[in-house]
């Protein structure tokens, strides 16, 4: 049997001696659905997927990765999330039961968002004063108005690099507006991504989080956190 537990920042695993010998692989895919139990929800692949142009498939941040992710940052109950192709809701939901953030979900695939609306519903029966905290929108991502109070953005390669481009400049228009510290959060960050960044913005690299586990001999498995601080362009 897996235990898995969520309590504020703290999080534990135990596997009986017999799932050890089943394999990590096994062990793995129980532990999310264990996770996925815990938060009242379910958040695994799903096939019936209609393909989009430029908007990539829906494949959820593995909980190891955002265990990582939530044991080397810092985030308030002030804070606002804003996850670009969210999918089912996974990472808002997780950080909001860690870190009691605002979260705000962005889903074109009309099937995935009702999807999270479901999963929202389950989580707040056990969650109630989470209600206000967490939101869905099945827009485009790049039609999505930034929001004054957005200030922690996450990436997991949802769309092609043109959609991209013109959601950084809708944050960084954003910031022109209202000017304020943000976190661009990128797990598995592709190098086109990368390049932009690094070349055409005003975004810094302030954090790499190397993912350790069954993913570490992957060099691709990290997390890169670009940051804009006010006092750095004054």
């Amino acid at each position: 049997m897996i235990s898995i537990g969520i309590s504020g920042k703290n999080f534990w695993i135990s596997l009986t001696k017999s799932e050890n010998m089943t394999g990590k692989l096994g062990a793995a895919t129980m532990a999310e659905k264990n996770y996925d139990k815990q938060l009242n929800i379910e958040t695994g692949p799903e096939r019936n997927i209609k393909p989009f142009l430029n908007y990539y498939p829906y494949e959820p941040t593995p909980y190891p990765v955002l265990e990582q992710l939530a044991k080397n940052i810092e985030l308030k109950p002030s804070d606002h999330v804003v996850d670009y192709g969210c999918g089912k809701g996974r990472l808002l939901f997780y950080l909001n039961a860690v870190f009691g953030v605002n979260a705000r979900g962005i889903e074109m695939d009309d099937h995935l968002y009702f999807l999270a609306e479901k999963n929202r519903l389950h989580y707040l029966q056990h969650r109630p004063k989470s209600k206000y905290q967490i939101q869905f929108f099945c827009m485009h991502a790049e039609k999505y108005i930034v929001q004054p109070t957005d200030n922690k953005f996450y990436f997991f390669n949802p769309f092609s690099v043109p959609i991209f481009i013109k959601v950084i400049n809708n944050i960084m228009e954003s910031l022109e507006q209202f000017d304020r510290e943000v976190d661009l959060i990128f797990y598995y960050p592709s190098i086109e991504y990368l390049s932009f960044l690094e070349n055409r913005t005003i975004f810094q690299l302030t954090k790499e989080i190397k993912i350790e586990g069954e993913f570490e001999h992957n060099p691709n498995e990290r997390i890169l956190i670009y940051s804009y601080r006010k006092d750095d362009h004054n």
